[in-house]
Formats: C-alpha cells, structure tokens, sequence
C-alpha cells in the first residue's frame, strides 16, 4: 500500500503497541489485526461498509474460525472460545459493555477514532494504572474488551457481524492443558480486575464461606481436567481479589 508505514514500539507488551497505533493513526476506522490473524480478501471492504451502514457502531468485529497447527484433543472444543474462535449465523449489537455476546474481540477489532481517542485518554490520565493485556510470557487480557466497551461510554455500541471473516493461525502448545490452565486463569485475573476499572475503583466482594463450600462439593464431582481448570479459575479470581484489595 503506498501509504503503508512501519513503527517500532520500545514498551513491551500489547497495549503500548496498540496506543501506539492510535496515536499514530489518521482514519476514521481503525483496524487492530495480530500477527496470528489471515483477513479475509474482503474484510476492509466489509468494515468500511459496515462502518457507514452502522454509525451507531463504535467498536464492530466478525467471525474468527481456527486454523489449528495440529488437530486438538475433543476436550479442548468447550475453551476455544477462550482462544478467540468464535462462529456464528446472524448479526448482533447492543449498547450494553462487556456483553459475551456482542463485544468484540481483539482479533479483527474495529473501533472508531474517536473511541480509540477516548481509550487513549484513560490511560493518558491515570484511569488504566494496570496494564491488562499481553507482555512478554504474561497471558494477561481484557484490553480489547475495555477498548469495545469505551465505545459504550461515549453513546456508540458494539457489534458483531457475519461478514467479517478472519482466520486464527494456532499453534499445537495453544491447545495443551498446561497452556489452557495457565491461560484461563490469566483471564480470570483480568476480568475481576477489569470489573474494577469499570465499576470506578470498586473492589469486588471476596468469596464468600457459602461459595467455597459449594465450590469444594463441585470440585468432588468433577474429572481430573475439569478439577484443574475450575481451580485455575478461581485461582486468578483470588489472585485479583487479593492484587485489588491491596491497591493499584
């Protein structure tokens, strides 16, 4: 492209990349791609169009099938999601924040300037004193979920559409249960810490006795696997709990 630029970020880590682009960025729509991710030939031409058909639409996305570097193991089909693989049939959108089924993820994320500027603003001004993304070995996340939901803040909505299409290039050790364990409970962390972002600086409420009671009678009934992956979670649960209560 002959307006095509390359940048060098010097901060490790995914989101000073992606504030980088945005203060960087001049169009009206900006168009977060990973370099796992293959866009469909015509994905920028959907998200223009999109753009104009939806100005209500403040951060879009669309399918992400798997292309797996080896077939996973069956067991791991209930956590793609948790990979950022995500099919469907109609389109969806909603003004509400964070809601599963129509905020973006950040594969193919698409976000007005305006949006992105807002988000940029909160980090610039102290609201982000914790990063919650990707750096180095850490599987932090929820940083394109912040990013869709801004949108929310500022009026606009989010959307999810079946037009946009990309591929999600992923290798072997993603689907390996040690990988899914470490993953899931990173993802854990980030939402209680994000939920406190969003709830302005509230401290969620601790587990309470009822909670670990029941917890200990599920973990009796559960398989070896889902035994691991049910403690990974609450572990991260704990683990922000515990980061939270003592401050940012």
């Amino acid at each position: 492209h002959p307006q095509a630029r390359h940048i060098r970020e010097e901060e490790l880590g995914l989101t000073p990349a992606r504030l980088r682009g945005i203060q960087e960025s001049t169009g009206e729509i900006l168009v977060f791609v990973d370099d796992d991710n293959v866009l469909d030939a015509d994905y920028l031409e959907w998200v223009v169009r999109l753009a104009d058909d939806w100005p209500m639409i403040g951060a879009f996305g669309g399918q992400v099938r798997p292309e797996f570097e080896e077939e996973p193991p069956e067991w791991t089909r209930e956590y793609w999601q948790r990979l950022a693989i995500r099919e469907f049939k109609q389109d969806k959108w909603s003004n509400v924040p964070g809601l599963d089924d129509t905020t973006p993820y950040g594969a193919g994320l698409c976000v007005r300037q305006r949006v992105a500027g807002e988000y940029l603003a909160y980090h610039v001004n102290g609201k982000r004193k914790f990063v919650l993304d990707r750096a180095g070995a850490s599987l932090l996340s929820a940083g394109d979920v912040d990013l869709a939901a801004t949108a929310c803040d500022i009026g606009l909505g989010n959307g999810l559409f079946t037009s946009l299409k990309l591929t999600h290039l992923i290798p072997r050790e993603r689907v390996e249960e040690n990988y899914l364990l470490r993953l899931l409970e990173a993802q854990a962390f980030s939402g209680i810490v994000l939920s406190s972002f969003r709830s302005h600086g509230a401290t969620p409420k601790r587990l309470g006795w009822k909670t670990i009671a029941a917890d200990q009678l599920r973990i009796l009934l559960m398989d070896r696997k889902k035994r691991r992956i049910f403690r990974a979670l609450r572990n991260g649960q704990k683990e922000a709990l515990k980061f939270l209560s003592n401050g940012l």
